[in-house]
């Protein structure tokens, strides 16, 4: 089977996805995203899938899990894990509405990662169409807290990842139509500072204020940034009242490194700035973290397999590891072979200029009908 003679239309397609990305779903808003999810378990029901709803956690939506119709069911297979959350909050399609200009198309999550998971979907359509019966079943996971660090869903994700023999991710394509056989380590921490309160009017000098000892740690962080790990901080909330002197102030910062070995002392960096002076106390403990992955030999036999299928449509696919996480660090790390950045071509995830290249639906769907159709 030759995945360039599959009739995908890149025009259909986004007329498809419009609903998707119409349907805004920021992370935090579970409501939001359940309602994203309903979505797409139709889709897939009607598509001929068994699906399963599994609940949420600690103020999360639940997840999406689809499993398709196949004579090896249950027997390890390939599973395609996207999420549905988004950065953006309800409210952004007044500032990005879904609007087609030339090449592109715009709307929130649209790359991130929305484009991904609907042509995955629109693949396995168009074999089924086309007659074709996948030599390993196909599971569909479909998440609601990726993009704040997956703190909820990383056992669902690496369960059923261990279930499979591939793992394939969505995830916005490269710019340069590559894909990703690799992610950097990150970690998350929480930060506290605590002052001591007075009148900011009356009594300044006596309180200590818990935002200028934020302010000075932020520059202490952003500075400790060198080219094997990077650290920033990205919120910060503090005080009530101008004319009070603030007590408390919290944020929150990300680092990245391309080894674990550089993320682990930058770890140790970040929590030993711990510590109280001159009535001010700051506090820095971990958050959620995501592990190194770094190819191994089935990731690569499988990203070469792709490299083949994509020369037969006509593309050149190069790839290569990299920044920004997903949860292809997760079943990566597990040593599992896993394939991400397998979405559409685009630019600016995360910004009201977030877009998609019309045509790379067709283009992507095509690679990832191919896969389906020819792992074994």
């Amino acid at each position: 089977m030759n995945p360039a003679n599959l009739p995908f239309d890149a025009e259909a397609m986004l007329a498809g996805l419009r609903g998707w990305v119409e349907c805004e779903s920021p992370t935090w808003d579970a409501s939001a995203v359940e309602r994203m999810l309903d979505i797409a378990a139709r889709d897939m029901a009607i598509m001929g899938a068994s699906i399963e709803r599994i609940a949420g956690r600690d103020g999360f939506a639940g997840c999406v899990r689809a499993r398709f119709p196949h004579p090896r069911q249950g027997e390890p297979g390939i599973l395609i894990a996207g999420h549905f959350d988004t950065v953006h909050p309800v409210g952004t399609l007044a500032k990005l509405p879904f609007r087609r200009q030339g090449d592109k198309c715009f709307g929130p999550g649209i790359y991130d990662m929305k484009g991904g998971s609907y042509l995955s979907l629109e693949a396995i359509r168009q074999l089924a169409r086309a007659s074709v019966t996948t030599p390993l079943p196909i599971t569909v996971l479909f998440t609601p807290d990726e993009e704040v660090g997956t703190p909820s869903t990383r056992d669902i994700i690496e369960a059923e990842a261990a279930r499979n023999k591939y793992v394939l991710v969505p995830e916005p394509g490269r710019a340069n139509n590559g894909v990703v056989t690799g992610r950097y380590a990150i970690a998350r921490f929480n930060l506290e500072a605590t002052g001591k309160p007075s009148h900011a009017g009356a009594n300044l000098s006596l309180g200590r204020s818990a935002i200028r000892e934020m302010a000075k740690k932020i520059i202490e962080i952003d500075g400790m940034t060198t080219e094997d790990c990077t650290f920033s901080v990205g919120i910060v909330h503090g005080g009530q009242w101008v004319n009070c002197v603030a007590t408390t102030c919290t944020g929150e910062a990300l680092s990245m490194a391309k080894r674990q070995t550089d993320l682990d002392r930058g770890v140790e960096r970040m929590l030993a700035l711990s510590g109280s002076d001159n009535d001010v106390t700051f506090k820095v403990t971990r958050g959620v973290m995501r592990p190194v992955w770094e190819p191994n030999a089935a990731t690569m036999a499988l990203y070469d397999k792709a490299k083949s299928l994509a020369a037969e449509i006509g593309m050149e696919l190069p790839h290569g590891s990299a920044g920004g996480g997903s949860d292809a660090n997760f079943t990566g790390a597990m040593g599992i072979a896993t394939l991400d950045g397998l979405g559409p071509r685009g630019a600016d995830p995360h910004t009201l200029n977030e877009h998609i290249v019309v045509e790379s639906l067709a283009e992507r769907g095509r690679l990832m009908a191919g896969l389906l159709a020819t792992l074994e």
